[in-house]
């Protein structure tokens, strides 16, 4: 029975045009299924909704912090009685808009405390802001300043709450602002949306430069040989049907999934040039039929057997805590296989088609002989070093052991960084309007503190939550001040908190709807919300863990629970999930590839081409101490990438030497042999990898651009593990070999 790759050589030899044909109908059916791929943001791409932890920070957030959108009005007259005209008629149009819940503005305020009749003057306004400004959050602000708070209904979809936000802008629109006055459209709901547009245009970007990378690395690095642009034609197919199989199955693009894309394609193309480069080699031995047929055969399951270790790597990306990380390990998982499947089939039709021949080596100037290419004499210095290499291995391998063994020591040193503003664009326009708004605001950092009881309005209850609040903002002097209903209440009362419910009711009354869902839901959970100065994520975690630990042991009311969520708890709680999961990432890949490798040779020394690769990862963390580079969401995975990118370089020299082996010749020869032979086409394609990892270091999104830098260095990093410590690793191991080959031979005597 033919093997799967004899039966694919054997069908491209005798029906070229059909296979060719069937690929154009694949990518034309992925093109249509790619039209179907959606922007994804938001709580579910950082944390399991599904998991305690982040059910409830979804349900604070729907909740409580729906995705609001913010009106942001500024100039100096904006407490002068014809701003309030035209904030009142704004308030009043988009009340009316589909899908608006409630608004709530310095016009509420009005209604309350001067029956619905604006002030004569300015003065008469901030007289009523001033005294009553905790009731209408943002009505009063710490510059030239008032807000407008649009609730929409929770749960809308991506394209409803997009619709929603483009109708208040065009309310925005019809209606002239007095002189002096702007206003932005901002908040969550417009952050997000332009956040979605920001991603879309720059996966568009990272991959034109990635592929114009491409280009020109083949320009330089791959012109001793024919077609030396097919490799980025075949790596382009696989990222159709890598967008493909994304909209086929609803997986939506994160920004972690953007990164996967340069990714693919730098892996992606090496192996296009794996099987351009030995077909090349093949048809200068004999015809095109059988030189499809040795490619497809040989180097199929050769570059199957690196590309699945590589899968492998990746795949150890899923037990991490963030789907996002998950999503982006299952996306490269899919780019990887479909560019080799796309170059496995391919490149070896496309030379059928075209009869390929290749390139004759350039004459000297003279007239006699051939011209030594570059290539050629840099096969030859691979041979020679990694000959000398064979003759040394055990000083190289202490040598490069140590430096890893440092790099282990220190990579609990380097700092995680989780904070927002590393991940964002910091000159995006909704992010700049989003620090103009905290900067006017003061700080707009919350804790907020869910609680539950049998009833949220009970006095005793609102007692327990205004004395948890004083309690906890005379400890931390971190914390500038606590919101809750309680606090609006006492506010509303003279500075008294109420002590009955007939007077708690009769506040109630005068509190705008909008403003009690703030911060009650329903009758029996209610929400703390405490403000704290500008501290950066591991002095606010510090403090958050503070009063998680007073929350345990402060005397509670009979039935009152209190949780602490929301978003800085959120990416509080991602620094101890980036620090668990990392290490166990790493042991994972290196448990699956070790198993699969394996299976595959069966004989123990399968470990042979992971021991450089342990070798990288501890080079990795110290280039990143020196450097100062940190861990965040999306290098954390460099652990687990380094092993799947590495992995297929060190296969591929054991490979190819345990093929020179079976031809009868020496471990040194074979070492020698085969670094020679495949080290040109290794180093092409780890340069072409850099080129393609290097688009995202031009990335606006600084979580990308310092993953392009560190993966940058990693693929350069396991490039010189496979030519320079993987020749050691098979001596020492050709060694061992041979010694219990004599010690066995020895005792049968």
């Amino acid at each position: 029975m033919q093997s799967p790759f004899a039966l694919l050589a054997n069908s491209i030899n005798h029906h070229p045009k059909t296979v060719a044909a069937v690929v154009v109908g694949v990518i034309l059916v992925m093109m249509f299924f790619a039209s179907g791929v959606t922007m994804k943001t938001g709580t579910e791409t950082y944390v399991d909704i599904t998991s305690p932890s982040g059910s409830l920070i979804k349900h604070y957030e729907d909740t409580y912090s729906s995705d609001s959108i913010i009106l942001m009005f500024e100039g100096d007259g904006v407490y002068m009685p014809q701003t309030l005209d035209y904030i009142q008629g704004l308030s009043e149009d988009i009340g009316n808009e589909y899908q608006v819940v409630s608004v709530a503005s310095i016009i509420d305020l009005v209604d309350i405390y001067n029956g619905g009749v604006i002030p004569g003057s300015e003065t008469e306004i901030k007289s009523i802001v001033d005294q009553h400004k905790d009731v209408i959050p943002g009505a009063s602000t710490t510059g030239a300043m008032t807000l407008m708070q649009v609730v929409v209904q929770p749960g809308l979809s991506d394209s409803a709450s997009t619709a929603a936000l483009n109708n208040v802008r065009s309310v925005v629109a019809a209606h002239t602002p007095p002189p002096g006055i702007s206003v932005t459209v901002t908040g969550t709901a417009a952050f997000a949306d332009e956040m979605k547009t920001s991603m879309g245009s720059s996966t568009g970007m990272l991959i034109g430069l990635a592929m114009l990378l491409m280009i020109v690395a083949m320009a330089f690095l791959f012109g001793h040989v024919r077609y030396r642009f097919l490799p980025v034609l075949i790596v382009m197919m696989g990222v159709i049907v890598s967008f493909g199989v994304m909209g086929a199955t609803g997986t939506g693009l994160t920004m972690m999934v953007m990164a996967a894309f340069p990714v693919m394609i730098g892996i992606g193309i090496d192996y296009a040039i794996q099987f351009q480069t030995r077909l090349d080699e093949e048809v200068r031995k004999g015809s095109i039929e059988d030189a499809v047929f040795t490619t497809v055969t040989q180097s199929g399951s050769a570059v199957a057997i690196a590309m699945v270790a590589t899968s492998l790597g990746f795949i150890a990306l899923t037990m991490a805590p963030f789907p996002m990380v998950v999503d982006f390990g299952v996306i490269c998982v899919v780019g990887v296989a479909s560019c080799y499947l796309c170059a496995l089939v391919i490149v070896p039709t496309f030379a059928t088609l075209v009869k390929y021949r290749p390139l004759e080596p350039k004459p000297h100037k003279s007239g006699t002989g051939h011209q030594v290419s570059v290539m050629d004499r840099y096969d030859i210095v691979l041979g020679k070093t990694a000959g000398w290499i064979a003759n040394h291995p055990v000083g190289v391998l202490l040598l490069v052991g140590c430096i890893a063994v440092i790099g282990i020591t220190l990579d609990d040193k380097i700092v995680i960084n989780t904070e927002e503003e590393a991940m964002v664009p910091p000159t995006m326009p909704a992010m700049v309007s989003m620090n103009k708004l905290g900067s006017a605001m003061g700080s707009t950092s919350t804790i907020p503190l869910v609680v539950r009881s049998d009833d949220i309005f009970e006095p005793d209850t609102l007692q327990w939550m205004y004395a948890l609040t004083e309690y906890e903002e005379l400890k931390h002097s971190e914390i500038t001040g606590a919101t809750s209903i309680a606090s609006i209440l006492t506010s509303m009362n003279g500075g008294e908190l109420p002590q009955d419910r007939e007077q708690i009711a009769a506040l109630l009354k005068l509190i705008p709807e909008t403003t009690i869902s703030r911060y009650t839901d329903g009758q029996m959970e209610g929400v703390i919300e405490f403000s704290t100065e500008d501290l950066d994520l591991n002095n606010m975690k510090a403090l958050l863990d503070e009063m998680r630990e007073d929350l345990t042991w402060y005397e509670t009311d009979a039935g009152t629970t209190g949780v602490f969520t929301g978003t800085l708890v959120l990416f509080g709680d991602m620094i101890d999930g980036i620090t668990e999961s990392k290490s166990d990432m790493n042991l994972m890949g290196f448990g699956l590839i070790f198993a699969f490798l394996l299976l595959i040779y069966r004989k123990a020394t399968a470990i042979t081409p992971i021991i450089p690769i342990i070798m990288i990862v501890g080079w990795n963390a110290v280039i990143m101490y020196v450097l100062g580079l940190e861990y965040n969401i999306l290098t954390a995975t460099l652990g687990a990438m380094t092993i799947g990118v590495a992995s297929e370089y060190t296969i591929l020299i054991m490979e190819r030497y345990d093929e020179e082996r079976e031809r009868g010749l020496s471990c040194h020869d074979a070492i020698q042999m085969s670094i020679q032979k495949i080290g040109t086409a290794i180093t092409i394609s780890g340069l072409t990898t850099v080129f393609g990892f290097s688009a995202l270091t031009l990335s606006e999104f600084p979580i990308m651009s310092n993953f392009g830098l560190v993966t940058v260095i990693t693929v350069a990093f396991s490039l010189v593990g496979a030519i320079m410590v993987m020749p050691a690793v098979l001596a020492v191991v050709s060694q061992i070999q041979d010694w219990f080959a004599a010690r066995k031979s020895a005792k049968a005597f």
